[in-house]
C-alpha cells in the first residue's frame, strides 16, 4: 500500500452539517483530497458558502439545503449527491444539536428534535445510501459521535449524551450487518474542539480554562477531526469497521480533572 490509498480522488462524498465549523473542514479535507463533495446544511447560505470558497480553488463542491431532522429531506440530499456526481461512496453524518437543559427542564419537542437530528438521520441517511453502495460493491459510513455520552458526561447535556451513545450503538451494529458488503461503518469521537462565535468554546477566556485541564494543553481545531475522517474515508482504513476514534488531546484519559494543577 502506498500513500495513494491516503487519496480520495474520484470518490462522492456527501457531508451533513458542512456549513461551518467540523464539517466545514470534514468538506474542505475531503474535496482538497480529491473528493467531490456536496454539503448539506440547514442553512442554505452558509453551505453555499463553503463550497463556493472550494470551488475557487477548482474544487468539486456543491451545496443544498437540508434539515437532517427530517426523512424526506435526507432522502433528497442522498439522490441529489447521486445525480450530481453520478455515484456516491462516502456519507458523513456530521450535523448535530445540544439544547442544554436540565432533565427536569428539557421538553419533548426539544428531545425529539436531539434524537432526529444526532440518531435516527444514521438510519436514514445509510438506508438512503445502501442501494448506491450495493450497487457499488462498498460504500463508506462516516458519523462524528462525541465524548459526551459514550465516555463522559456533563449536566445539562443528557439528550445530547443519550443521543451520541445510541450513536455509537448504531456504528457497530450497521458495521455487523454490512461487514461482508465492503461497506464500513465508523465514527470519530471528538473532545474540546475550537468553535466559531455563539458557541461556549467560542469564549476565549472560557476555552483557557478549559485548555489548562486537557494533556495536550489547549482545544482541539476542526481540521482534527477532519483529518481522522478522511483516513476513515480512504483505502488505507479499509479493514476497520464499527470503530470509533477519540481525537480529545487526553482530556479523558486523567483521573481527576486537577491533574494538571
Amino acid at each position: 500500500m502506498t500513500l495513494a490509498a491516503y487519496s480520495l480522488a474520484g470518490r462522492a462524498a456527501l457531508v451533513t452539517g458542512g456549513g461551518r465549523g467540523i464539517g466545514a473542514a470534514i468538506a474542505q479535507v475531503f474535496a482538497r483530497s480529491g473528493a467531490q463533495v456536496l454539503i448539506a446544511n440547514r442553512t442554505a447560505a452558509a453551505g453555499d458558502a463553503v463550497a463556493s470558497a472550494l470551488r475557487a480553488e477548482g474544487l468539486a463542491a456543491e451545496a443544498i439545503g437540508c434539515d437532517v431532522g427530517r426523512r424526506d429531506e435526507v432522502e433528497h440530499a442522498v439522490a441529489a449527491a447521486v445525480r450530481l456526481w453520478g455515484h456516491l461512496d462516502i456519507v458523513v453524518h456530521n450535523a448535530a444539536v445540544n439544547p442544554w437543559a436540565g432533565l427536569d427542564a428539557i421538553d419533548d419537542a426539544a428531545l425529539d428534535t436531539t434524537l432526529a437530528v444526532n440518531l435516527k438521520a444514521c438510519f436514514w441517511l445509510t438506508q438512503a445510501a445502501l442501494p448506491h453502495w450495493r450497487a457499488a460493491g462498498a460504500g463508506r459510513m462516516l458519523v462524528t459521535s462525541s465524548v459526551t455520552g459514550p465516555r463522559v458526561a456533563m449536566p445539562g447535556s443528557a439528550g445530547y449524551a443519550a443521543s451520541k451513545a445510541g450513536v455509537n450503538g448504531f456504528i457497530r451494529s450497521a458495521a455487523l450487518e454490512l461487514a461482508r458488503e465492503r461497506i464500513t461503518v465508523n465514527g470519530i469521537e471528538p473532545g474540546y474542539i475550537a468553535k466559531q462565535g455563539g458557541s461556549l468554546l467560542s469564549d476565549p477566556e472560557r476555552a483557557a480554562r478549559i485548555a489548562r485541564h486537557i494533556p495536550a494543553g489547549e482545544l482541539g481545531r476542526p481540521e482534527d477531526i477532519a483529518y481522522a475522517m478522511c483516513f476513515l474515508a480512504s483505502d488505507a482504513a479499509r479493514y476497520i469497521t464499527g470503530q470509533t476514534i477519540v481525537v480529545d488531546g487526553g482530556s479523558t484519559l486523567p483521573e481527576s480533572p486537577t491533574f494538571a494543577e
